[in-house]
């Protein structure tokens, strides 16, 4: 999309969505520092956002492993970040305060670095011919993060299994990770990358379920719902499609 020779194109598209995702971290380190958001839907917001901006960038990149590869340097590099910052090794407090919960630096080794490598990985690997990048993605952003903020203001009635999760947590999951699936569903098909279909979108939606489901069991909170949700989608889209 930007320029003839490919190698440059890619090159190009890799330096234009750096720049987006910085300046779009750099946006969410300054809401933070201003107090603009409370810090746990700050931090929320982040999640969403970072995950979906970034693959909305990647019809900007050639097709095949050099394509996908150079993409997910992006991620990669905040897979370093993420490193360097939990480790104490750079400090940067605007960093900790929009993406911890608690304001520790080593949180960000936690589920902050599960969600980068897990971005990476999807990108990576499947890329946007596979519907299970889109369905790794998109519930682990859009579903897991509005989990968190519908379950804290609506989240009165809670699950049986698991007293830390509620009901409208897990619906809205499910809802926001079918619906942001099915929405890159056809944006990716008016490249040619997919080929929409009520197959693919029902194969979503059930994706979407299983991985709310997954993300209300106790294990998910005891290890940490980044790997656990990502792991459900893996497996179940490697299944559906």
């Amino acid at each position: 999309m930007l320029h003839q020779h490919p190698l440059l194109s890619d090159l190009y598209a890799t330096f234009v969505t750096l720049t987006i995702a910085l300046s779009l971290l750099r946006l969410w380190e300054e809401t933070a520092k201003r107090g603009v958001f409370d810090q746990k839907l700050n931090r929320k917001l982040v999640h969403i956002s970072i995950g979906l901006v970034f693959m909305l960038c990647w019809p900007l990149f050639s097709s095949g492993y050099r394509g996908a590869w150079l993409a997910a340097l992006t991620p990669g590099v905040n897979i370093i970040r993420m490193l360097l910052v939990g480790y104490g090794i750079w400090k940067d407090d605007a960093t900790v305060k929009s993406m911890s919960r608690y304001g520790d630096r080593r949180e960000l080794l936690k589920g902050p670095l599960y969600y980068a490598i897990t971005i990476t990985v999807a990108c990576g690997i499947y890329w946007r011919a596979s519907p299970i990048a889109i369905a790794t993605i998109c519930n682990l952003c859009a579903g897991d993060g509005m989990a968190d903020i519908v379950g804290r203001r609506f989240g009165f009635k809670k699950i049986p299994y698991n007293r830390n999760k509620s009901i409208a947590g897990s619906v809205a999951m499910a809802l926001f990770g079918f619906l942001s699936s099915l929405g890159f569903m056809y944006y990716f098909s008016s490249f040619g990358y997919v080929r929409e279909s009520w197959y693919m979108a029902l194969a979503f939606l059930v994706v979407s379920v299983a991985s709310a489901f997954v993300e209300s069991l106790p294990v998910s909170t005891d290890l940490d719902d980044n790997l656990t949700v990502t792991l459900a989608s893996v497996l179940l889209g490697s299944v559906l499609f």
